[in-house]
């Protein structure tokens, strides 16, 4: 039997037609309705998002870190991810690292080919000192990016756990990786810009790995954030809240010079044998 062909179905035409002769309300709409079908799509690729995080938690609880690696939006997309994980849960900057092709620059600027090299992205892990207890995740809503690709290949070479997030069905970066993840959502709105929807799939399913892979760390306590930063006022009002809830502190004064004392609610929690 052939191999089935692999089709970009995020460059496949709109099914929309015409844009710039809708009104904006029905540019919305559209856009709308367009954006209602990703959840589902999501849901469909909800086992392989648990064999990917159930495989990447064991890494992480025996010391590893979790790598997301990507160009473009997609890199943007696990940037941004990475760094919400510190001030979110407390976990050490440098536990969840987002690496995006062309470097820092690229978050803000576009850098002109940065995503067809094939070797940078291994180079770019490298400069983490990346080991076989660590974890990567390959991010490609086309799933063609050299740069994650050749990463992934190289990772596999070196024993490191691999997992990919892309937007196409037998893509060439779901072929290297051990736990590949497929949220396959269609055209976009305006063709190829797979910013959209692809980008909305993929920032739902990094937020299901990494809240998932926090619980599992033990980052969370019954629903509540009890290891997060305190880093501003509106963080420090809900963890004095939490603390008041959870060792039945009456006075909010109280719980918030016990709380600002020792850092985060789990902190004061353990202080007061709780």
């Amino acid at each position: 039997m052939s191999a089935q062909k692999f089709v970009r179905i995020t460059e496949q035409p709109s099914h929309h037609r015409h844009l710039e002769q809708m009104s904006v309300r029905d540019v919305l709409v559209n856009i709308n309705k367009e954006d209602a079908g990703v959840p589902a799509a999501v849901q469909q690729a909800i086992p392989a998002v648990e064999a990917f995080v159930l495989a990447a938690a064991d890494k992480m609880l025996a010391g590893g870190r979790l790598f997301y690696i990507g160009a473009g939006t997609s890199g943007r997309l696990g940037i941004l991810d990475a760094s919400e994980c510190p001030p979110t849960y407390g976990v050490p900057h440098g536990l969840v690292v987002g690496l995006i092709a062309g470097g820092d620059n690229a978050i803000r600027r576009a850098v002109e080919n940065a995503e067809d090299d094939g070797n940078q992205g291994w180079e770019d892990l490298r400069q983490w000192n990346i080991t076989e207890k660590d974890v990567v995740l390959g991010i490609a809503a086309s799933g063609t990016t050299p740069y994650v690709i050749g990463a992934l290949k190289k990772c596999r070479e070196e024993g490191i756990l691999t997992g990919s997030l892309s937007c196409n069905p037998g893509s060439p970066v779901s072929a290297v990786a051990e736990f590949p993840i497929e949220v396959v959502v269609g055209p976009e709105f305006v063709t190829g810009s797979t910013r959209m929807k692809s980008g909305t799939a993929q920032k739902l399913v990094l937020n299901m790995i990494s809240t998932a892979l926090m619980i599992q760390l033990g980052r969370v306590e019954d629903n509540k954030m009890v290891n997060m930063q305190l880093t501003n006022d509106k963080l420090v009002d809900r963890g004095v809240k939490m603390l008041m809830e959870k060792a039945g502190i009456a006075d909010y004064e109280t719980a918030k010079a016990l709380l600002l004392q020792h850092g985060s609610v789990k902190k004061a929690m353990s202080v007061l044998g709780i």
